[in-house]
């Protein structure tokens, strides 16, 4: 069984940083992207940053300059540094897996996390 858990989110003014978290559990694991989604009431589900265990990573716009997508693919864990926070970011934050799991077939599947709140707010 697969599980992906976040932590941190909270409370933080405007200017100000926070710093997410996500472990994935589960044996067999072959990751392909790991990222990060937020969501807002009324509002799509949308990509905030992925990155994969090459390195590679892609930003929404709004948050390019600001926020800082780190993977660690063998602890499969993936973390979202964010700076220079605006009202804007507030959202509900979903830790994101695109992976293979060992005796599940030959394809990938996404995983979700929870979810996390994160307040932008004086």
């Amino acid at each position: 069984q697969v599980q992906l858990v976040e932590s941190g989110g909270g409370l933080a003014q405007p200017g100000g940083s926070l710093n997410l978290s996500c472990a994935v559990s589960g044996s067999g694991l072959t990751i392909f992207t790991m990222g990060w989604y937020r969501q807002t009431p009324g509002e799509e589900r949308k990509m905030v940053a992925h990155i994969t265990p090459a390195g590679t990573r892609t930003y929404a716009d709004s948050v390019r300059a600001r926020f800082t997508v780190s993977m660690d693919n063998t602890e499969k864990m993936v973390s979202l540094q964010m700076n220079g926070l605006k009202s804007e970011d507030t959202g509900v934050y979903y830790c994101y897996a695109d992976l293979h799991r060992l005796g599940s077939g030959p394809g990938r599947d996404d995983y979700w996390g929870r979810g996390t709140q994160v307040t932008v707010s004086s």
